[in-house]
């Protein structure tokens, strides 16, 4: 470890015990300061634990070498040895644990997302397969213990979708759903295919941040809302009422309609969320000139032209085309509980990659 990485530890694991003394001792700070120093604290808790942890296994390293080196009981210096050995790999999983923490953060990793999928080529298979990767997502984040609102669904009538939306929030969401966009392809026989032919088709998600009020101000005046019937499955209320709302932001020329919900109050509400989101993901690009890098950092461009992800049913296997990634558990994959198996290994490969390029602690 270089001098320059230890120095930086050090004050790390300084200004955390310097917080966490000012907050214990209950200084005569506002609420706005109070609440300032806790986040400070809250996030540099995960990596003031694994200095400390990373200190105390070099000081055990240091206490057995010196066993090694002056203790003339042959057991003893056998077992200094033996502890020596697994307490250096005990220190390079900390220090490559450090390395990660150390990273830059995406600043929207801890914000909700906003979740879009469309039937790309493949016709009634599309949508059924853009309908069954809505579903594995809303089951993914049961798992994770997420929250999973449905903001837009355009059901064809046979469980097929054209578009789908859904308001994604909870602990970490865009971090792990980030890498998400793109091109998914399904191989497999459809149900209607009587000579048993295995057919190719695919779907496009996209995956937006989905900011706070704070984030993103969008003046009413810049507004266009208009007010129109539903159409599509609705029974008795359908045409009957203007419940459906298309909302246009006039600057930007960006439009989001919605007509799910048979109170226009509910769909204008939906709609703005989705709106917001759009705007939010729109100014980040104007404002980051490397943001093409950056999604090539983030595991591909994100794209939604490139197929990141094929789907195999005939072999029960998904294969991950940027990591070159292929697990055969497909059918938990689609039910969100294998999900992470894929996710993790994009996450480790974007944070590897991450490393080489900014060589932290060399």
């Amino acid at each position: 470890m270089s001098s320059d990485f230890r120095g930086k530890l050090n004050s790390i694991l300084e200004k955390y015990e310097s917080i966490e003394k000012q907050l214990s001792e209950r200084g005569d700070f506002d609420q706005k300061e109070y609440v300032k120093l806790s986040k400070e604290l809250s996030e540099l808790s995960d990596i003031a634990k694994e200095i400390r942890l990373l200190f105390s296994r070099e000081k055990d390293l240091r206490d057995n070498i010196e066993i090694l080196e002056s203790s003339e009981d042959q057991e003893l210096k056998e077992l200094a040895e033996a502890e020596i050995s697994d307490i250096r790999a005990a220190i390079s999983d900390i220090e490559n644990r450090i390395k990660i923490l150390l990273l830059p953060k995406d600043i929207d990793d801890e914000k909700g997302a906003i979740l879009e999928i469309r039937a790309g080529t493949g016709g009634d298979e599309a949508g059924l397969f853009a309908a069954d990767l809505f579903r594995m997502y809303e089951l993914y984040a049961v798992v994770q213990g997420w929250n999973f609102e449905v903001l837009e669904f355009s059901d064809s009538g046979i469980g097929a979708i054209k578009e789908a939306s859904a308001s994604i929030s909870g602990k970490g969401v865009f971090s792990r759903l980030k890498f998400e966009s793109g091109v998914h392809r399904v191989q497999r026989v459809p149900e209607t295919e009587a000579s048993g032919r295995i057919h190719t088709s695919a779907a496009t998600v996209a995956v937006l941040p989905e900011p706070e009020e704070v984030d993103i101000q969008i003046d009413a005046k810049d507004l266009l809302i208009d007010t129109f019937r539903a159409s599509g499955a609705g029974g008795q209320h359908v045409n009957k009422t203007d419940s459906a709302v298309r909302i246009t932001h006039i600057p930007t020329g960006t439009v989001v309609a919605v007509q799910d919900e048979r109170s226009q109050h509910k769909n204008k509400a939906r709609a703005m969320k989705i709106l917001r989101s759009k705007i939010y993901e729109n100014e980040k690009t104007k404002m980051e000139s490397s943001r093409s890098e950056a999604r090539k950092d983030q595991v591909g461009t994100g794209d939604r032209s490139e197929r990141i992800r094929t789907y195999n049913f005939p072999q029960g296997r998904v294969t991950d085309h940027r990591i070159n990634l292929t697990i055969y558990k497909l059918e938990k994959v689609m039910d969100g509980t294998a999900l992470d198996e894929v996710i993790e290994k994009l996450i480790e490969y974007y944070q590897a990659e991450k490393m080489k390029n900014l060589h932290i602690g060399e």
